[in-house]
């Protein structure tokens, strides 16, 4: 930490309640797992977090001219971390549709069309990279739409905002509309690799490679995926894996040599870390383990699961101590109905439950923060508040609603705060976000730059 006598720098200091993760709470106790300062202070510098603890040990050793954020009664805990979400898909969420391959053809190609046109991607990306800050959401696992321009759009503002976003144009080249289609597994990948060159590490982006999944890709352009994330170290890869029964039928009629939909990616070099697998719904104990020897992530993304009626995730299988799967959450938005990750670990409750599983509060924030970075193999920068991580990190505000006010008037224990603020939170919870150590969002503040309205293209129309 910097003394008194040290050169200025950029320096933040915020007080109020401490919460993240030294452990795994699938592996070990809650108590083990969680790190809570109840009255604690976390002091940030040119953008990382270099202390945090008690407030009466860290206070003394502020230089006098720094001022503390005061956030009693609240808590402190990391930004959370989306590990699935389809930014051009956000002006579509809540469409009405059936399950999952009719639901593409009738509202998400028609709609991803539209990213063609560069002022429509730059619109929506400042919707989309608000409504993330609003909801407490600092990095997120994202993707793009097949055409280039998409990509420029959304990492512009998220380079201008300071975010981390890993993200990639989407790969396919068959069972999709032919505007939407790559002319080439050879163009695809020349794309891929412009956009590489131009994003990949500028401010905090991360390109990810995304070939959409395999029904989407032929063995061609698997194989190209594969090649392109290999050629280019530190890039991320991201698909979908079994999230519907239909897609998982059709995928063994595609690929009728393959053990099952993990060897289709696994034969194709699309395994390891790095990858993140959404949705993984209909897996069997063999793909599971393969997914687990491996070290590839996967996002549960229980609002969409339900949404389309794809399934319920088992958590207990991917959390299985002997073969723990690195698990986070995804929201899925468009086929996920919110943005919000407490939403999101809301619904994740509800689905351990039905599988008799259900989740405490500190394994759901956990999934939320830590476990999605892990999954994306980024949690030795993002997803806690230990010094030397990131200083992106949010406040949630435990009387934010009369309803909340008066049900954590009644909690005891952090554990029991945890879980009521998972189940009931939202984005009027968030009453602040953090990137780099700086203000990023404030829920009250009429002027912040997330309070934005939607500036595009109006369509409502009436019969």
């Amino acid at each position: 930490m910097r003394t008194s006598a040290s050169p200025p720098g950029d320096l933040t200091a915020v007080r109020g309640g401490l919460v993240w993760f030294r452990d795994d709470p699938f592996l070990t106790s809650d108590e083990e797992a969680l790190v809570h300062v109840k009255d604690g202070l976390l002091v940030c510098e040119n953008g990382k977090i270099v202390a945090a603890g008690p407030y009466g040990d860290l206070v003394r050793d502020l230089p006098d001219d720094v001022k503390v954020v005061q956030y009693r009664d609240k808590l402190i805990l990391p930004g959370l971390v989306s590990c699935h979400v389809h930014y051009v898909q956000t002006r579509i969420i809540a469409a009405y549709g059936k399950q999952l391959l009719d639901w593409l053809d009738h509202h998400i190609y028609p709609e991803e069309k539209r990213f063609s046109d560069a002022d429509y991607a730059r619109a929506v990306a400042a919707l989309f990279c608000d409504e993330l800050l609003r909801n407490g959401t600092t990095t997120a696992m994202v993707n793009c739409a097949t055409y280039p321009r998409s990509v420029d759009a959304l990492f512009a503002e998220s380079v201008g905002r300071g975010m981390r976003l890993a993200a990639g144009k989407v790969l396919m080249d068959r069972e999709a509309p032919s505007a939407l289609l790559d002319a080439s597994p050879q163009v695809a990948y020349e794309q891929s690799a412009e956009l590489i060159e131009r994003w990949h590490g500028v401010g905090r982006s991360i390109y990810a490679v995304t070939p959409r999944f395999a029904v989407a890709c032929t063995p061609e352009m698997l194989r190209t995926a594969s090649k392109l994330w290999r050629d280019h170290p530190g890039t991320l890869l991201q698909t979908h894996l079994a999230e519907n029964r239909n897609e998982v039928k059709k995928v063994h009629q595609l690929f009728p040599k393959c053990k099952d939909y993990v060897d289709v990616y696994e034969r194709h070099g699309l395994l390891g870390p790095g990858a993140v697998f959404a949705h993984a719904v209909h897996l069997s104990k063999r793909e599971w383990k393969r997914l687990y020897r491996t070290g590839s992530g996967t996002a549960h993304c229980p609002t969409s699961n339900l949404f389309l009626g794809s399934g319920l995730f088992r958590m207990k299988r991917a959390t299985n101590p002997r073969r723990r799967a690195l698990v986070g959450l995804g929201s899925d938005v468009g086929g996920g109905t919110s943005l919000s990750l407490l939403q999101t670990a809301s619904e994740a409750y509800k689905v351990g439950a039905l599988r008799g599983f259900p989740m405490n509060g500190v394994k759901l924030f956990y999934l939320a923060t830590t476990g999605s970075a892990a999954a994306m193999r980024l949690d030795h920068l993002v997803g806690s508040l230990e010094p030397g991580h990131e200083a992106d990190f949010i406040v949630l505000d435990p009387t934010a609603t009369p309803l909340l006010a008066a049900r954590t008037s009644n909690t005891k224990t952090i554990h029991d705060l945890l879980f009521t603020l998972a189940m009931m939170g939202d984005d009027r919870t968030v009453l602040a976000t953090y990137l780099n150590g700086r203000l990023a969002h404030d829920r009250d503040d009429p002027s912040a730059p997330s309070r934005t309205c939607w500036s595009g293209p109006a369509e409502v129309r009436t019969g």
